[in-house]
C-alpha cells in the first residue's frame, strides 16, 4: 500500500480476501479466515475491514466491535467514583490488527479512529460509557495507551477509553 492511496473501512463481506490475510499472530489471522463470519451471523461481533481504494478485494487490516457490560468493581477508583453502582455500558474493540504488508502506514491509527468514531455515533442512540480494548501483548497496549486508554486493572491486558473524554471538535 502506498501512502497517498486512499483507504477504505468498510464491513467485511464475501468479497474480501480473508485467506491471504496475514498479520503474523496465528490467533487474529485464523479468526478473520475461519471464525468472522459466524460471529456475524450469530450476532457476536461486527467486523469492520481496511482496504485501498484501488484493491478492493485485499484487506489491509481489520478490528471487531460488540457490546460488552464492564463490572464497576473493575474500574479504576478514580473513574468509578461517579458511576452508579451496576455494570456499566461499553462497546469492546475486541480484535484490531494489521497485515504485515500494511505495517507502517497508519493503518491501525486510521481503523482505531474509524472504531472511535463508530463506537461515538452509536451512544448518541444507546448509552455506552466507554470503549473497552484487549490488547493481545503488551505492543498492543502501549499502541492503545498512546490513545488515551487506560488500563482497567493492573494485572490485566483489557484496556479502556471513557467516552467523555473523547473531545469532539467539528
Amino acid at each position: 500500500m502506498t501512502s497517498d492511496a486512499p483507504l477504505v473501512i468498510e464491513a467485511i463481506s464475501s468479497s474480501h480476501d480473508r485467506k491471504n490475510f496475514s498479520c503474523g499472530t496465528p490467533a487474529l489471522d485464523n479468526y478473520i479466515r475461519q471464525q468472522a463470519r459466524q460471529d456475524i451471523k450469530r450476532r457476536i461481533s461486527r467486523v469492520f475491514v481496511a482496504r485501498s481504494h484501488d484493491h478492493p478485494r485485499t484487506i489491509l487490516g481489520y478490528y471487531t466491535l460488540s457490546s460488552l457490560s464492564i463490572d464497576l468493581g473493575a474500574i479504576p477508583v478514580e473513574s468509578a467514583r461517579k458511576l452508579p453502582r451496576h455494570p456499566i455500558p461499553a462497546a469492546l474493540l475486541g480484535r484490531l490488527t494489521v497485515d504485515e504488508n500494511a505495517r507502517g502506514t497508519g493503518v491501525g491509527k486510521m481503523l482505531l479512529m474509524d472504531a472511535i468514531t463508530r463506537t461515538l455515533t452509536v451512544s448518541s442512540e444507546i448509552a455506552i460509557y466507554a470503549m473497552v480494548a484487549d490488547a493481545i501483548d503488551a505492543e498492543a497496549g502501549g499502541f492503545y495507551r498512546q490513545y488515551g486508554f487506560l488500563p482497567l486493572s493492573r494485572d490485566s491486558q483489557r484496556l479502556f477509553l471513557p467516552l467523555k473524554s473523547i473531545q469532539v471538535t467539528g
